[in-house]
């Protein structure tokens, strides 16, 4: 399996695909983290902006967002959904300098390099600004759907998700990047919360998002139909997904340098 860097450039080929099966962002969360942060939130950094799905949410409701996105397709399939300033780069390649009242990554933190996160999240935010993460993935709700599409799976990938960076158990009460946060000196009043999701769509499209999933675009092209085509007859009609957003928060501590 490719590293993380590598994998997460895979997504560009597919970026028409991305910005079709991805489903947007609630205001619900925008509220969440304006209400968090106590103060306007006038400028923003978006980590791996992908086509630009939450970079709507904010920059709809005002923040002046700056998206970062190192893959080339994903930022031209994001320019035509919204109109913000870009920058082609990966998150450890940004400039220091410039500083804001929010950062923010949505299903993209994962693709950072871990050693020296905090400090360069750190050195983009304000004294007391805020830093956002979240995402979610897709998981069937009917058990026997999941075994079906697990089973028919199989032959090509044991698992599709992208497992805990720092190795948390699912079951553990704060989920990463939360149990990052809480060891970093760079930040405080950490929170996590989570927001209900539930879609019902049809099985060609539940198909078509996993062709936007990383563990798929790793698979050789004509492997990667057979198991689509396997998948896709295990599937009924319509089904059921959970999509909940899991949100972490934490504020950069006013008392720190950098």
């Amino acid at each position: 399996m490719r590293g993380v860097t590598e994998r997460a450039l895979s997504f560009g080929a597919v970026a028409a695909a991305y910005e079709r099966f991805r489903p947007g962002y609630p205001g619900e969360l925008f509220d969440l983290v304006a209400g968090y942060a106590g103060r306007p939130l006038r400028r923003g950094l978006e980590i791996g902006a992908g086509t630009g799905k939450a970079t709507r949410l904010f920059a709809e409701r005002g923040v002046a967002v700056t998206a970062t996105e190192p893959d080339a397709a994903m930022l031209a399939e994001l320019r035509k959904h919204v109109d913000v300033r870009t920058v082609r780069a990966a998150f450890e390649e940004l400039p220091a300098g410039e500083r804001y009242d929010l950062v923010y990554a949505a299903a993209a933190l994962h693709w950072t390099v871990p050693e020296g996160r905090w400090e360069r999240v750190a050195g983009l935010l304000e004294p007391g600004g805020v830093f956002a993460s979240f995402g979610g993935p897709f998981l069937l709700t009917d058990p026997e759907v999941e075994r079906a599409v697990a089973t028919a799976r199989a032959p090509f990938l044991d698992r599709d998700d992208v497992p805990s960076p720092d190795g948390t158990p699912p079951e553990n009460a704060m989920q990463w990047p939360g149990t990052e946060l809480l060891e970093s000196a760079w930040f405080t009043d950490v929170q996590q919360h989570r927001i209900e999701r539930r879609f019902v769509m049809s099985a060609s499209d539940y198909v078509g998002h996993l062709a936007t999933i990383s563990a798929y675009l790793e698979l050789p092209a004509e492997v990667r139909e057979q198991a689509f085509e396997r998948i896709l007859r295990a599937l009924p009609e319509r089904v059921e997904v959970n999509a909940d957003i899991m949100a972490h928060l934490a504020r950069r501590r006013a008392g720190r340098d950098g």
